[in-house]
């Protein structure tokens, strides 16, 4: 199984004499767009190779303020130079985490013999914007797949800032460490079905919990059947890759919190005897998206030693039709004791997720959220680059809103309607799995929201649309596994350890 490791990163004050490929940014003013980031003496080289001004010459070439567009140019002596829109001279964090992402992915596909060097000059100096280039940059140099003959991809990226002090030094090192955990999650979703399967992926669960010092425990198929896991057991029932229930703790000593993180781990998607279409199939090894979220996020915060209880459960299972297969219009007896009716095989997720929430209260969590690849209505309602998130209470979800800007990823707040819940009703279960059609992913997360007292505290992610993106690269988001989520889950941990 694949896995990357991140290029080296490191702060310094200056742009070294041999900065290898040079980033820097060309930003949005009151009274034109000015160019920032490019040393005095650089500039008069570039200018006097070039024959014109670096601002011009690469407005010629289609550069412009546009956060992320990239120019390349080349100077004298060999130096190259990227040349990135910022946006606004005013900078938020998410404009350089973009700008640099873009900026390094360029520079990544570059024909090299070793890997890259490359020196990013956006005048950061706040730690929140220190961090923001720090994360988009090292997200930006991620490929799954080894580098091509000839490109060697990024090897050390060094970030210019004017104070580079102690607060700066730890704005990298969270970057650093958040960033690795998107590149776990992105490169466990990444990974072929016939090679990451529940067993396989609670085994590489077991192998990162061992490096970060946490505890895990597993419940194979057997453990499942005895302690009645049943949307586990049916859904994973059709595969000859039995189903994996996976706990991840982190517990540091003092901590009052207990945040509770459930992920969907369906680790491919036929839709069972509701079989999906072919297209629709090609991208669902994806559909394990969130327990790669939720297990690489307890990682980080274990890493960055928050003063905050993680546990992270992770519920498995590859949903295949066959003969042992579960039907639409079977009973199904969740974990606890709860009835199911199924309404449709390849509404599956909300199953298994069904086991692992009932399971998770069992602690009495501060809190819980899970997350999953759930609905393609979700989709259909926020497009492929926005999640969903659904919780009870406005507080709840205005609590994970804030996470997420600050960890600069895209959530809208969908609400779980009075009448979605009579949409469940079954005469022959507790309730159904399904509804009809409209409203597919308040549906979801009312069915959800049944398997968490309400006494506590819930929010339901919803990442079906941008978790996987089967289109082209853009910013710091590489084509096909994004991460997404890792990134406000441990941003939450953070607000919630203080």
């Amino acid at each position: 199984m694949l896995t990357n490791t991140l290029p080296a990163i490191s702060l310094s004050a200056t742009v070294g004499k041999e900065p290898g490929v040079l980033v820097v940014g060309l930003a949005e003013t009151s009274e034109g767009e000015l160019l920032v980031g490019l040393p005095d003496e650089l500039a008069k080289a570039f200018s006097k190779a070039l024959g014109s001004d670096v601002t011009t010459i690469a407005k010629q070439l289609g550069a412009s303020a546009k956060t992320g567009k990239t120019v390349l140019l080349a100077g004298a002596g060999g130096l190259k130079l990227v040349v990135v829109g910022i946006g606004p001279i005013d900078v938020t964090p998410e404009q350089v985490r973009r700008a640099a992402g873009a900026a390094v992915r360029l520079i990544a596909t570059l024909p090299a013999d070793a890997p890259k060097t490359v020196t990013i000059s956006l005048e950061t100096s706040e730690p929140k914007v220190i961090k923001g280039a720090a994360e988009g940059a090292l997200l930006g140099a991620y490929t799954y797949l080894p580098a091509k003959a000839g490109t060697a991809g990024i090897g050390e990226i060094v970030l210019v800032s004017a104070k580079p002090k102690a607060e700066g030094k730890n704005a990298v090192e969270l970057a650093k460490i958040t960033a690795g955990a998107v590149v776990l999650a992105r490169d466990w979703v990444n990974t072929p079905s016939n090679d990451l399967y529940p067993e396989s992926f609670a085994e590489a669960a077991k192998a990162v919990a061992r490096n970060a010092k946490l505890s895990v425990e597993v419940w194979d198929d057997k453990a499942l059947e005895r302690e009645g896991f049943g949307g586990l057991m049916a859904v994973g029932g059709g595969s000859s890759r039995k189903p994996r229930l996976v706990k991840v703790a982190y517990a540091p000593r003092g901590a009052r919190f207990h945040l509770a993180l459930v992920g969907k781990g369906i680790t491919f998607d036929t839709g069972g005897i509701n079989l999906k279409p072919a297209d629709a199939m090609y991208t669902m090894k994806a559909d394990m998206a969130g327990a790669a979220s939720v297990l690489a996020a307890v990682s980080a915060i274990a890493q960055l030693g928050l003063k905050i209880r993680v546990t992270a459960w992770a519920a498995m299972a590859e949903n295949m039709p066959s003969g042992t297969a579960y039907r639409p219009s079977d009973v199904l007896t969740i974990y606890g004791g709860k009835t199911v009716e199924n309404g449709n095989s390849d509404a599956e997720g909300r199953l298994v997720m069904a086991d692992a929430l009932v399971k998770c209260c069992e602690e009495q969590p501060n809190l819980i959220v899970d997350v999953a690849t759930l609905t393609g209505a979700c989709v259909i309602a926020l497009g492929d680059r926005v999640a969903g998130l659904m919780a009870r209470d406005d507080q709840t979800a205005d609590l994970v809103l804030d996470a997420a800007e600050a960890a600069g990823e895209q959530f809208w707040q969908l609400p779980i309607p009075e009448d979605a819940r009579p949409k469940l009703e079954s005469k022959v279960a507790d309730l159904k799995s399904t509804g009809d059609r409209p409203g597919g992913a308040l549906t979801a997360a009312a069915f959800l929201s049944e398997f968490v007292p309400t006494e506590i505290p819930w929010a339901h992610l919803d990442i079906a649309g941008p978790a996987f993106n089967s289109a082209a690269a853009y910013d710091y988001t590489p084509a096909d596994a994004t991460g997404m989520s890792v990134r406000t889950l441990v941003a939450l941990a953070h607000v919630l350890a203080n």
